[in-house]
């Protein structure tokens, strides 16, 4: 009983920490631009898919590559579309209705580019496990937790020490305030857009390593995000984080009463309880006092 519980409870922390890094790169978009771009969960998959086409290569190359051509991916969308609509002032939902479209045509692109069929990269065969008597857990498992960790850890770091972070939490509460400053919110939002689709990089080549790819694994992947930004606050980078790590905990934790199909059902439960009865998240009131 308890070594199923604390394997339910690495796995949930296994699978929260993919959430988390999905959901930091989406809610800091969406903290600084001040739209949902839903598109980052193609994003995510072509991180994936461009980590199994470099695959000939050295793996930290394959990286490095999947990591800069990633990154390129999330400043062309914002260049090609938004950038436009926002100089025609385009509202809220218009930028929601042109992020839901670059997701489908980007899920497309895959396919046309690399076929509809599951692929697998192959340095995933390599994969160790380390049984530890109570719990069992993979080299590629230990490499999402303390990637994850260090990169997050990153992100705060940048998010509250640097200059150019202090100012996308400036642009964030207040653009008008911002601008009287000096900050340029054009270039704050290249840098948003280049952080967030480097982590959804990272994301989608600790998701390929760790599952088979799929054209819409991205499209799964964003609204398990989306979900987690929702329960521990839309507009709080931490609070995405936060939430996402509770979603990866309850659905596997759930799984030991309901069966395993069911875990979609319990992120879509929690999205719809916070929604209706707090829709600030776990960190709205900190965040508003804030």
């Amino acid at each position: 009983m308890v070594s199923i519980a604390l394997q339910l409870i690495l796995n949930g922390l296994i699978a929260g920490s993919i959430y988390a890094l999905v959901a930091s790169g989406f809610s800091l978009i969406y903290n600084v631009a001040k739209f949902m771009h839903f598109a980052h969960g193609a994003v995510v998959a072509f991180g994936a898919y461009l980590f199994f086409a470099f695959s000939g290569f050295p793996w930290p190359i394959a990286f490095l590559l999947t990591l800069i051509v990633t990154s390129i991916i999330g400043l062309l969308l914002n260049y090609a579309v938004y950038k436009p609509l926002r100089k025609r002032k385009a509202g809220n939902a218009v930028m929601l209705i042109a992020s839901l479209a670059l997701l489908i045509f980007l899920n497309a692109l895959i396919i046309a580019i690399f076929g509809s069929d599951v692929k697998v990269i192959p340095l995933a065969s390599q994969n160790v496990v380390f049984d530890l008597g109570v719990i069992r857990i993979t080299a590629v498992q230990i490499t999402i937790l303390v990637v994850t960790a260090v990169l997050l850890l990153g992100l705060w770091l940048f998010m509250s020490k640097t200059k150019m972070g202090k100012a996308m939490r400036a642009l964030a509460d207040n653009k008008d305030v911002a601008q009287t400053v000096g900050i340029n919110p054009e270039r704050l939002y290249t840098t948003a857009f280049l952080i967030g689709s480097g982590l959804a990089a990272v994301a989608g080549v600790l998701v390929g390593l760790e599952q088979n790819l799929n054209p819409v694994m991205g499209t799964l992947l964003i609204v398990f995000a989306f979900t987690g930004a929702v329960i521990g606050g839309l507009l709080s980078v931490p609070g995405a984080i936060l939430g996402a790590l509770i979603l990866g905990l309850v659905e596997n934790i759930g799984i030991w009463w309901l069966p395993s199909g069911y875990k979609e059902a319990i992120a879509f439960t929690l999205l719809f309880v916070f929604l209706l009865f707090r829709p600030q998240g776990l960190l709205g009131k900190k965040m508003r006092a804030a």
